[in-house]
C-alpha cells in the first residue's frame, strides 16, 4: 500500500512559546533569537519546531515595495518547479519592485531543512506546508495566523469550499490554505476485476464486497511475474489514511481534538483482525510485500502482485504510466454507504512569522490560488485547485488520467461526502509510525490485533499528553 506522502514532525519537548503578534502588526526592530532551549530541543529530535518572536511588516508600514526580497520555498518534482517558477515570474511583472528568491527540493529534504529555519526563526516568507505540519508550526507560532489578510481580502478565499479551508486552521484560527484539493481512491486493474466477473465499483461499494472481490480474484490463479500467487489488494493495515477512511466510514475520526483520540480499542482491533482475516487467507498481500512498499514501483501493484492499490489522486496518473491503460480509479468502499473519503489538502502555503514583508507574502499567496493566469500555469499539478472556478477552467484542458480524477472527484462530491477534520495534532507522524509498527507486529505473528491495538492506544495516548 503506497501511503500519500502527508508527513510532519512529532513536537518538539520543552520549546518556548514566544508571543507573535497578529496581522499586520509593526514592529520594525531587532527580531528576538530564539532560547538556545528551544534549539536544543529542536536538535534533541533531529526534527520539529522552534519558536520566534515578533513580526515585522516595515513594508507594510511604508507601503513601498521597491527592493523587497520575498523567499518561497516548496517540495516537488521537476514539472511542479517548472510551474511554479513561471507563475512566480508573472507575480514579479505584476508587482515591480518585489522579487521572489525560489527555493525547491524533494519531500524528506524540503522537511529537514524547513525544521531547521524554524530552530532560527527563519521560516521563509511564503512556505508550503504538510497538511501534518500545521498543529506543529502553528502552535509552536513559527507561522502567522492569516485571518486578518483574508478580512481584508489581500487573500481571497470566497471561491474556495469554507469547509476545505478547516484544514489549515488551529485552535480556531487561519494559519494555512489549500494549495491543492485531494481525495483517496483505488487504483485497480479493470481487466482483471473484468475476468473475475467482479461490477465496476461504484461510490456506494462497501467494505465486504471490497473483501469478496479481494477473495474472487485470488480464486483466478492467477501468478505474480516471479511465480508466486496473484492477490486482489495490498493489505492496507499499517496505513493511517487507510484506517482514518475506515473509521469515518462508521462516524468515527482519528482524533476527537489535539490531546484525544477520536477510535478505542475496539474499532482499532476491528479493523486490524479485518485486514489479518484476508491476509491469511490469500485475498490480500503478504506481509513481506506490504512492508517493502515504499512508492508505486515497489508495491504490489507496481510488482504485478495485486490487482489494487489504495492511493491518492494526485499520484494515480504514475499507476498508469507503469501499468497501462487498463489501471482505473475508484471510490474507496463504504460502511453501509457512508463513505469515509474527505477531501484533503496536498499542501498548504503560509507566511513564516518573522517575515518582514507579510503583506506582500499575501498578495503571493493570494496570486497563486486566486490568478486565473497562475491557475492555467500551475494546473493540476498539486492536485485539484481549490478555487473553483480556477478548477472548472483548468479541467477543460484535462485528458486521460488527469482528467478521471478530476472527473472522480466530481461524482464523490456530489454523492456526499462529511467535512474534512482540521489539521491532526503535532504527534500525529509518531502515532503513525506507532500505527505501522504495531500492525507489522501482527502481520508477523508477534501479537495478536487485540494485543498489538491495546499497546497502540497506550502509545498514542502518551504521546498526545507529552
Amino acid at each position: 500500500m503506497v501511503s500519500a506522502t502527508y508527513d510532519g514532525f512529532p513536537a518538539a519537548v520543552g520549546v518556548s512559546r514566544l508571543r507573535v503578534y497578529d496581522w499586520p502588526t509593526v514592529n520594525c526592530g531587532r527580531l528576538p533569537r530564539p532560547s538556545r532551549r528551544a534549539v536544543l530541543a529542536v536538535a534533541a529530535v533531529g526534527l520539529g519546531t522552534a519558536l520566534t518572536g515578533t513580526l515585522s511588516a516595515c513594508s507594510a508600514a511604508s507601503g513601498d515595495t521597491s527592493g523587497i526580497t520575498l523567499r518561497f520555498s516548496w517540495w516537488g518534482n521537476d514539472d511542479r518547479a517548472a510551474r511554479t517558477e513561471k507563475a512566480v515570474r508573472l507575480f514579479e511583472k505584476e508587482h515591480p519592485g518585489v522579487t521572489v528568491r525560489t527555493s525547491n527540493s524533494d519531500f524528506g529534504s524540503y522537511l529537514q531543512k524547513l525544521a531547521t529555519q524554524a530552530a532560527g526563526g527563519g521560516v521563509p516568507d511564503v512556505v508550503q506546508l504538510d497538511y501534518r505540519q500545521i498543529s506543529q508550526y502553528a502552535g509552536g507560532k513559527a507561522i502567522m495566523p492569516l485571518d486578518g489578510a483574508i478580512k481584508g481580502r489581500t487573500i481571497r478565499t470566497s471561491d474556495m469550499d469554507q469547509d476545505f479551508l478547516r484544514t489549515g486552521t488551529y485552535k480556531g484560527r487561519q494559519f494555512a490554505l489549500p494549495m491543492g484539493r485531494g481525495i483517496t481512491g483505488y487504483a485497480y486493474d479493470s481487466a482483471v476485476y473484468k475476468k473475475a466477473g467482479i461490477p465496476t465499483p461504484r461510490p456506494s461499494w462497501t467494505w465486504q464486497d471490497w473483501a469478496e472481490a479481494n477473495k474472487k480474484i485470488a480464486a483466478l490463479g492467477l501468478k505474480s511475474p516471479d511465480g508466486r500467487p496473484y492477490t486482489g489488494s495490498n493489505d492496507g493495515g499499517d496505513n493511517e489514511d487507510v484506517f482514518e477512511t475506515w473509521l469515518r466510514s462508521r462516524g468515527k475520526n482519528l482524533y476527537a481534538d489535539q490531546t484525544e483520540l477520536g477510535f478505542n480499542e475496539d474499532d482499532l482491533t476491528a479493523f486490524w483482525s479485518f485486514r489479518d482475516r484476508l491476509r491469511r487467507e490469500g485475498a490480500i498481500a503478504q506481509a513481506r510485500d506490504t512492508v517493502q512498499a515504499g512508492s508505486t514501483e515497489t508495491s504490489p501493484i507496481g510488482r504485478r502482485l495485486a490487482a489494487a492499490d489504495f492511493t491518492w489522486d494526485a499520484p494515480f496518473p504514475g499507476y498508469t504510466a507503469l501499468l497501462g491503460e487498463d489501471i482505473h480509479f475508484a471510490p474507496v468502499p463504504t460502511t453501509d454507504g457512508r463513505q469515509g473519503a474527505y477531501f484533503k489538502p496536498s499542501m498548504l502555503l503560509g507566511i513564516g512569522a518573522n517575515s518582514k514583508h507579510p503583506q506582500e507574502a499575501a498578495q503571493l499567496i493570494d496570486f497563486l490560488l486566486n490568478d486565473p493566469r497562475a491557475g492555467d500555469i500551475l494546473g493540476f499539478s498539486r492536485s485539484t485547485p481549490p478555487n473553483r472556478k480556477i478548477a472548472a477552467r483548468v479541467a477543460k484542458t484535462l485528458e486521460g488520467p488527469e482528467r478521471e480524477i478530476y472527473d472522480y472527484a466530481q461524482t464523490m462530491e456530489k454523492y456526499g461526502l462529511d467535512a474534512p477534520p482540521t489539521a491532526p495534532p503535532p504527534g500525529d507522524l509518531a502515532i503513525q509510525t506507532a500505527l505501522n509498527r504495531g500492525y507489522q507486529r501482527v502481520m508477523y505473528g508477534m501479537a495478536t490485533p487485540r494485543q498489538a491495538a491495546r499497546e497502540f492506544i497506550d502509545e498514542a495516548n502518551r504521546e498526545l499528553e507529552s
